[in-house]
């Protein structure tokens, strides 16, 4: 049996009153990579502890992997994925486009999901059937946008530099051919996908809690989210989310172009 919403919620408002607290102010920033910049702080470390030890006593048989505490049984029916502040880079700089994202996966499949912003007060969950999005006391559903060719699009990437060589030329001819390209928004971008403002997102070298909680809300909008060859998202790797299945396989065919 699935969590209900009133679930989420509580996980929800326990990582927040780690995170906020800390937003915006002066917290010790380590780095996880010795040639590079992999940002943690004690509000990812501290959200990801609380957010454990909820599904741990309401579903001890359920398996979890996280990104800041390691994993435990990955190899049963239900695993909880945990990106406690997926974009601390934007967390660290005072920007509010980062979020906690929290995804269910049944048999590898993801089934529920959430991503919270707790500053801007937008969260947005998604179970089989049904998305939405809560603000302001209220909750509406969520549609992602359909009708829009490529060449009509909105594009979003964290940033263009990530992509490595041998994929900046699939990337740029993607970016060339849509109407606007904005970076630097991080799991935001795949909310306004489903929430209907935004119609693509591209992606590489995601790790499987930068997208967990984020497939079912794009999903269950009515957005199709997968990997550049059209596989499965939900291990990670170089992601595409698209407001419909049509700008999807539009973007698909872009990006495997052999030209």
């Amino acid at each position: 049996m699935l969590p209900d919403f009133a679930f989420f919620h509580a996980l929800a408002e326990a990582a927040a009153a780690e995170t906020l607290p800390r937003f915006r102010m002066s917290v010790a920033v380590d780095n996880k990579e010795d040639a590079g910049f992999d940002p943690v702080t004690e509000a990812d470390r501290e959200a990801e502890r609380v957010i454990r030890a909820l599904i741990s006593e309401r579903f001890p048989d359920h398996g979890i992997l996280g990104e800041e505490h390691g994993d435990i049984g990955l190899d049963r029916d239900y695993v909880w994925v945990i990106d406690p502040i997926d974009g601390t880079r934007a967390f660290i700089s005072g920007l509010p486009v980062w979020g906690t994202l929290i995804g269910l996966y049944h048999k590898g499949k993801a089934v529920m999901g959430m991503m919270d912003q707790p500053f801007t007060g937008e969260r947005f969950i998604a179970e089989p059937g049904n998305a939405v999005v809560q603000r302001g006391g209220r909750v509406e559903p969520i549609r992602s946008r359909s009708g829009v060719r490529l060449d009509q699009a909105i594009l979003m990437t964290t940033s263009p530099f990530i992509f490595p060589d041998d994929l900046k030329p699939a990337y740029q001819r993607i970016e060339s051919s849509v109407r606007l390209a904005r970076y630097g928004c991080d799991c935001y971008a795949y909310a306004m996908v489903a929430a209907g403002h935004i119609d693509l997102v591209v992606e590489c070298d995601l790790k499987p809690y930068d997208v967990g909680g984020l497939i079912a809300v794009v999903e269950q909008a009515g957005g199709k989210m997968t990997t550049w060859d059209g596989g499965a998202a939900e291990n990670g790797g170089n992601i595409v989310a698209a407001g419909s299945p049509e700008l999807h396989a539009e973007a698909l065919e872009m990006l495997n172009r052999s030209d």
